[in-house]
């Protein structure tokens, strides 16, 4: 039994920390590629501003070392993820088993972010992929450490139907603030690039970002008391035992495998957003926030709609709806011409799905953590969701890779194949989250709480 009564407000805060990691995480998978890779032009001189530091040459077949190097942090973060979710669940921290990671992590994991982008600028470019691989990896397990724990506060504040869509919501909500303020980064350092030249301005306008993430991070790791809402009792089933057994949970099993491919489209269309936007469209990089910002607003405008209609139509329902929904944003991306316009375009009609797939698939998670803890009477919630992203960071480790390779040649006709790899494979996502029985787990949930 919770020991204080969980509350929306309370919800609220706890969605602050997911504005922080989530505004780290943008800065680097929105921006990275973008300024290691690719090339300048009269509208957009800072593409590729750091790609002189690394090796950019395809090192085997079409494979280059940055995007190996991504991939590898990937593969990396995804394995990192159930050893810290096992430490999770089995500690006995008197601060909780969640919030003493969370605020042990915070501050080092705003300090790599902001190392990515300054000490890998040696004048040895062997030196500097070393070092550029080095601290990937730290950030990558800087990022598990905290979102591990994180994300399985989700289902134990989750307490209910209703504050598990609710807590969803809201962290979706503050995660897209995070990503979108992310792709201000320009924005930000054009306001510095007098005073300490090109390459300075982006540097300073990371750490700015990575200041203010770090606060909203801090905020619910020392505001929510853990102890005080949660009545928790470690796991004593060792990591890759719970792994496995997380994995036998055959509802689980179909929901991941529709999230892996999702999470393979959106991080191909994600790694691509600011070259299709100057390179195909046209269009300077201090647009991508309008864009964005644009996106967002329609989006959340959404989010009362997808919240109330949850219930009632269903999570599976409209979660199909969003995985089609980003096919044909997809699509409209291959198929996009010259002009602001399109930019417009795409940002509205993302809005939909961003809504939907924003918010359900981890209120999905919970239900099916919380099913597995009635029926089994242990509380593996870090597990579930430490599963649900080793599955789809290997998507996204995938996509890197594909994506890197397919538009090694930096032409449009690269960039426009990579989005219609994206909208084949989100098809195939909603086809194959048709198999998730949602209304049985849900029945069985209200079963097992009522005997």
């Amino acid at each position: 039994m919770n020991k204080k009564q969980i509350t929306n407000g309370l919800l609220w805060i706890f969605a602050i920390g997911q504005f922080g990691w989530s505004l780290l995480s943008g800065v680097v998978s929105n921006w990275m590629v973008y300024y290691y890779t690719g090339s300048p032009d009269a509208n957009n001189p800072n593409t590729g501003i750091f790609a002189t530091g690394i090796t950019q040459e395809p090192i085997l077949f079409k494979l280059t070392l940055f995007g190996l190097v991504l991939a590898v942090g990937r593969i990396f973060d995804a394995i990192t993820d159930p050893l810290i979710a096992g430490w999770s669940d089995g500690s006995n921290f008197k601060g909780g088993r969640r919030i003493p990671f969370m605020r042990a992590v915070a501050i080092p994991f705003a300090l790599a972010t902001i190392g990515l982008f300054t000490l890998p600028q040696t004048g040895n470019i062997v030196v500097n992929d070393l070092v550029l691989f080095i601290l990937l990896m730290v950030f990558y397990l800087f990022m598990t450490i905290f979102c591990t724990p994180y994300n399985a506060l989700i289902a134990e504040l989750g307490d209910t139907q209703e504050h598990r869509i609710n807590v969803s919501t809201y962290i979706s909500f503050t995660f897209i603030v995070g990503q979108s303020i992310s792709f201000m980064l320009p924005n930000v350092a054009s306001m510095f690039e007098g005073a300490v030249g090109q390459a300075g301005s982006i540097r300073l306008a990371v750490a700015i970002m990575a200041g203010i993430a770090c606060i909203a991070m801090l905020i619910p790791s020392f505001y929510i008391n853990e102890r005080a809402y949660i009545e928790s009792k470690p796991s004593q089933t060792k990591a890759f035992s719970s792994l496995l057994k997380t994995f036998s949970v055959r509802q689980f099993r179909r929901f991941v495998y529709s999230d892996v491919i999702y999470f393979f489209a959106l991080t191909l269309f994600q790694t691509g957003l600011a070259f299709y936007e100057t390179k195909l469209m046209e269009i300077e990089d201090t647009w991508t926030f309008v864009l964005t910002a644009t996106m967002t607003f329609i989006s959340v405008c959404l989010y009362p709609v997808v919240n109330k209609l949850a219930p009632k139509v269903g999570k599976k329902t409209l979660i199909v709806i969003g995985f089609f929904s980003y096919a044909a944003v997809f699509l409209i991306t291959s198929l996009c011409g010259k002009g602001l316009h399109w930019g417009f375009i795409i940002a509205v009609t993302a809005a939909i799905p961003m809504a939907i797939l924003g918010i359900l698939p981890q209120a999905c998670v919970a239900d099916v953590a919380e099913w597995n803890r009635l029926e089994t009477g242990e509380d593996r919630s870090g597990m579930f969701f430490a599963a649900r992203t080793f599955a789809f960071k290997m998507g996204q480790a995938i996509a890197m890779v594909v994506f890197t390779s397919v538009t090694v040649a930096k032409t449009p006709a690269s960039y426009r194949a990579s989005a219609v790899i994206a909208t084949i494979t989100c098809l195939i996502g909603a086809c194959l989250f048709l198999m998730y029985n949602e209304n049985m787990i849900l029945k069985k949930i209200d079963e097992l709480k009522k005997g």
